[in-house]
């Protein structure tokens, strides 16, 4: 009974915890679809399966859902920035960061769309994260790009507008997929797009750097 009793919180916390992720992999394509104000709790708890009652026991609102959705997708690209220190080399950092990137809008699209109409409407739920957290994170990064360049091991770039370009040139594939597609006359990105388009968005980015551009494993260098 003790040995039971032991076992019961960390039971517990791992279904609630499972619980709480699959309501929010429900809830990112609603958001993603419809924004905040188009989003109903009772769509994400269809699209959870689970009765909306249950879904107010895990969160008790939409914005406490809309929060939670946001703070997983920071999470989630936010960690791709740790290979960039300063011992580590540019172009391998920058390469990491850049196919983890690409990776990401292939596999969470949806992900993409609700961070992209959240800084459409003016980033109401996030805007103190972007001028505090996210920006310290750039400034810190940005001081090991400013050491890579003084060591002279890349060429000079404005650290900070690297990472707004990084940022412009891996999401524009998930955020405006419809124009993508339409211009390479797709009825959808398949895994050989992305593979091309990251070796095009590598070939730009490491030569404006002046950097050697490597293949990334399984990509493709866009042909001209």
């Amino acid at each position: 009974m003790t040995a039971l009793a032991a076992r019961r919180p960390t039971t517990t916390g791992r279904i609630r915890q499972q619980q709480e992720s699959a309501i929010l992999d429900a809830a990112e394509p609603v958001f993603a679809r419809a924004g905040f104000q188009g989003a109903t709790m009772a769509e994400i708890a269809l699209k959870a399966g689970l009765p909306k009652a249950n879904l107010h026991y895990y969160f008790g609102t939409k914005v406490e859902v809309y929060r939670a959705v946001l703070s997983r997708i920071l999470k989630l690209w936010l960690a791709e920035t740790d290979r960039i220190t300063g011992d580590a080399a540019p172009r391998d950092a920058l390469t990491h960061y850049i196919e983890a990137k690409m990776r990401l809008s292939a596999s969470h699209p949806d992900a993409s769309r609700v961070f992209a109409n959240e800084l459409l409407h003016g980033a109401p739920e996030i805007g103190d994260y972007l001028r505090g957290e996210l920006r310290n994170l750039v400034a810190a990064k940005a001081e090991v790009i400013e050491s890579w360049i003084a060591a002279g091991k890349m060429a000079p770039v404005d650290p900070q507008h690297l990472f707004i370009s990084l940022w412009a040139l891996t999401q524009t594939y998930a955020d405006f997929e419809a124009q993508v597609c339409a211009v390479l006359g797709r009825r959808q990105l398949s895994p050989l797009d992305y593979q091309r388009a990251t070796g095009h968005v590598l070939q730009l980015v490491l030569r404006g750097c002046g950097l050697d551009n490597p293949t990334p494993q399984g990509s493709q260098p866009c042909s001209t």
